[in-house]
């Protein structure tokens, strides 16, 4: 009656089953989003030191929105994003297109030089461009915008190749049928790139700005080695308020800014996803 249970064996492929899985899938969460939780909680800590949980407040969201400082950071940093956005995501488009329509000589050369940002260490990607600004001497004493000029230039220089890789993985799936036939209906190269490429990487297009958008808004190392004296972005205010201390206001201001990089990041993966999606049929 009570005999012996039978062992249920697990299927090679039932990874979710495995306890060592389990374990190791735990560990990489809590030593990836512990820190950042632990930031959001003491954000809302009514205590001027993060050591003890004194009881729940908006007071320091209240001061972070009031600080003129650090609202003029998050000005820059939103107006060097856009602008960041646009040239890098019209450059990305242009390079991806070029690699993925034309050959020449020493393409793997220069495919390879695309992806040297991405793969450059951001200081030493940060003091190049500060030597460089320094050499051809950029003027620091422009007026708001253009004194943010050496800034965007650094932000779009190492953005660009993402948004050449995402618009050209989209290309990878295009029809070249679709462009030879507009052109046998009297298209004109400018007309088939206009009414058929475009379009088909609008969501290639819209991911790579997206994301370089987000690269811009929350780079602290490149933004530190290329800002003048009397510029300062959001993640470089933050990084001086946490030198004096670790209050509940720089962590509330960091928790906004880790806010609008998810919102982002979700929206562009949602947008890669769905584009996909729809070339698959799924």
């Amino acid at each position: 009656m009570f005999g012996k249970a039978k062992k249920i064996s697990i299927g090679p492929l039932e990874y979710s089953k495995r306890l060592w899985l389990r374990l190791s899938v735990f560990a990489v969460m809590v030593f990836l989003y512990a820190p950042i939780i632990t930031l959001i909680v003491y954000s809302f800590n009514d205590s001027r030191r993060n050591i003890v949980w004194r009881g729940f407040t908006l007071d320091y969201y209240v001061k972070a929105l009031n600080n003129e400082d650090l609202l003029l950071a998050f000005g820059n940093s939103i107006t060097i994003a856009f602008f960041n956005t646009i040239f890098a995501t019209v450059l990305g488009a242009m390079v991806a297109v070029l690699l993925w329509r034309f050959r020449f000589p020493f393409k793997a050369g220069y495919e390879g030089a695309m992806a040297l940002p991405i793969v450059i260490p951001e200081i030493c990607m940060g003091v190049a461009m500060m030597a460089f600004f320094t050499q051809v001497g950029w003027p620091t004493s422009w007026g708001w915008p253009l004194k943010l000029s050496p800034i965007i230039i650094a932000h779009v220089s190492f953005s660009f190749p993402f948004v050449a890789m995402i618009v050209r993985a989209r290309l990878v799936n295009f029809n070249r049928e679709l462009e030879e036939s507009a052109k046998d209906l009297g298209a004109t190269e400018w007309q088939a790139m206009r009414d058929i490429i475009v379009p088909f990487m609008k969501p290639g297009l819209i991911a790579g700005a997206l994301m370089a958008f987000t690269l811009s808004l929350d780079d602290f190392v490149i933004t530190f080695f290329t800002s003048g004296p009397e510029t300062v972005t959001f993640p470089v205010k933050v990084y001086s308020m946490v030198r004096f201390s670790v209050t509940p206001e720089v962590n509330a201001a960091s928790t906004v800014l880790i806010a609008i990089t998810v919102v982002v990041t979700t929206l562009a993966m949602y947008i890669q996803t769905k584009s996909k999606s729809s070339l698959t049929g799924d």
